[in-house]
């Protein structure tokens, strides 16, 4: 990890709220980048639920390529998805679909 994106992390740790949030990373991302980087996160969520690829394609509009590239991620990426499903999921039980 460079320099710039420790930085970028720390930044994003340093928020408080969604509304913090919200304001930033509207700042640093236009709205498609917003719209595409949640709608991945979703696809994780279904993923995790056994959501099927057809529906998760017709929910997300997501491609079967980006949704096969997300469920690789999940099963043999870096554990990030994976971790954050897991804490949502302690603190709201598994309704993340």
């Amino acid at each position: 990890m460079n320099k710039n994106t420790k930085n970028l992390y720390q930044t994003i740790l340093g928020l408080k709220n969604i509304n913090e949030a919200q304001k930033f990373f509207r700042d640093l991302l236009t709205e498609q980048e917003i719209l595409e980087f949640s709608k991945r996160w979703q696809v994780a969520q279904m993923l995790a639920d056994k959501v099927s690829y057809s529906v998760i394609e017709k929910k997300t509009g997501l491609s079967s390529t980006t949704v096969a590239r997300i469920s690789k991620w999940l099963d043999q990426g870096k554990g990030g998805y994976k971790l954050m499903l897991k804490r949502l999921d302690a603190h709201h039980g598994n309704d993340l679909g």
